[in-house]
């Protein structure tokens, strides 16, 4: 590939980096362009390390020719079982190990047989293969994302020429600069999401980050905790303490989100999450929804911790709706993005209550008169009560008790909640 074309490719790479092309994008349209000016390739993958909490990087396919795999794919730790295996046999962890950027093999003369993944190359009849491993200053490191990873085939029958293999020291690092990029950016949203919640970190990265940047919101407001978790926690191993609040914080959060709801905070054992709508009976029900799953979510935990012979506990949830202001509160240098109010006060109370009258679920009389008529019936009155805090006494509702007592009445409520 002679200058020019290398020229034309490195400034639609930094173009389209710059306007957050998907990776998957802008792979597919840097080898279409490859081909396009001369240089064979045949199949590329590039993958980065990233921060999620679940796996550990994503890599990125380009075929020439259909294939049944998937254009991207996430993967695990490489610290321990099968992926880590594959690791130490993979072209990557043999460069690491041996300081260098750059290895080229000849596919067709079967060199490196110890190499996992070329075997199989090469019965596909890629002819030659380069891998490059470009990585990151200190100041550019993020956790494990240190480096882009990257391999090169072709089937011409004498590989890749030295003009060829000039265009790919060249253009791969663009192309992996583009790459770290978008990867940044997925990071971004990743640890908002996972650390403030969706739509707080929406909003956040939307450039809401000024303190006292809130709005006035009408939202159903959720607050639960676990029934007897600090007892619970002081007999138990200290390394038991963090899964079972995990595991416990795991059965609450998706059914919150299951149902639309959105989780503001986690304060210890303690839930506080929100639900809202233009209708706010909607929201309500919603609300209702998340707590008949987190109760059937609770049970399948029960059952799993009981047959492992750990600690199981139950929980308790407060539902209220009121007026709050949702947005950016704290120092300059340190804010959170939650809700604040007299509303979140009084939903914390309601579920506090919840010991006093033995009852899982309490709501306020304000959410439960925003019900319709069949929503109304199935909570009833525990009788009313002075909130610690708050000064004015309320009626506190539950769910009637029919509805765990007779199959029937249950059936009509989950039928309620989906319709």
């Amino acid at each position: 590939m002679e200058l020019t074309p290398r020229l034309r490719l490195m400034n639609w790479l930094v173009s389209q980096g710059l306007e957050s092309l998907p990776e998957n994008d802008l792979i597919r349209g840097f080898c279409e362009r490859c081909r396009a000016e001369g240089l064979d390739v045949s199949r590329a993958m590039v993958f980065i390390d990233t921060l999620h909490p679940i796996f550990e990087g994503r890599g990125f396919r380009w075929n020439d020719t259909a294939t049944n795999e998937s254009d991207a794919f996430e993967y695990g730790s490489t610290d321990q079982g099968e992926n880590a295996q594959s690791w130490r046999r993979s072209v990557f962890y043999h460069m690491l190990e041996n300081g260098h950027q750059e290895l080229a093999l000849d596919l067709a003369g079967g060199a490196a047989n110890n190499f996992g993944m070329i075997d199989d190359l090469a019965a596909k009849g890629h002819k030659h293969f380069v891998s490059f491993v470009h990585q990151f200053g200190e100041a550019g490191t993020m956790g494990q994302m240190d480096c882009v990873y990257s391999y090169w085939t072709t089937r011409r029958d004498d590989g890749f020429d030295e003009q060829g293999m000039a265009a790919l020291r060249d253009l791969v690092p663009v192309l992996g600069l583009a790459i770290k990029s978008a990867a940044q950016a997925d990071i971004a949203k990743t640890l908002g999401r996972v650390y403030l919640g969706r739509d707080a970190s929406e909003q956040v990265l939307r450039g809401r980050i000024a303190r006292g940047v809130t709005e006035r919101i009408k939202a159903v407001l959720w607050f639960s905790d676990l029934r007897g978790s600090t007892a619970i926690s002081e007999g138990m191993e200290p390394d038991e303490i963090i899964p079972f609040l995990n595991d416990y914080a795991q059965a609450s959060i998706d059914a919150i989100h299951d149902a639309g709801g959105e989780v503001l905070k986690l304060i210890g054992d303690g839930v506080l999450a929100m639900f809202t709508h233009e209708n706010m009976a909607v929201a309500k029900r919603a609300a209702l929804r998340a707590e008949y799953r987190f109760r059937r979510n609770m049970r399948a935990l029960t059952a799993r911790r009981t047959a492992e012979q750990r600690p199981v506990t139950t929980a308790h949830v407060g539902l209220h709706i009121g007026e709050v202001f949702y947005g950016n509160i704290g120092s300059e240098d340190r804010l959170d993005f939650t809700v604040v109010g007299p509303a979140v006060n009084e939903v914390s109370r309601i579920a506090s209550m919840c010991r006093s009258v033995d009852r899982e679920l309490l709501t306020s009389s304000a959410f439960r008169a925003g019900l319709d008529a069949t929503g109304r019936n199935y909570l009833v009155s525990t009788g009313r009560f002075v909130l610690r805090g708050i000064s004015r006494a309320q009626e506190l509702y539950t769910l009637d008790p029919d509805i765990a007592a007779d199959e029937v009445v249950a059936g009509k409520y989950e039928r309620y909640l989906a319709g």
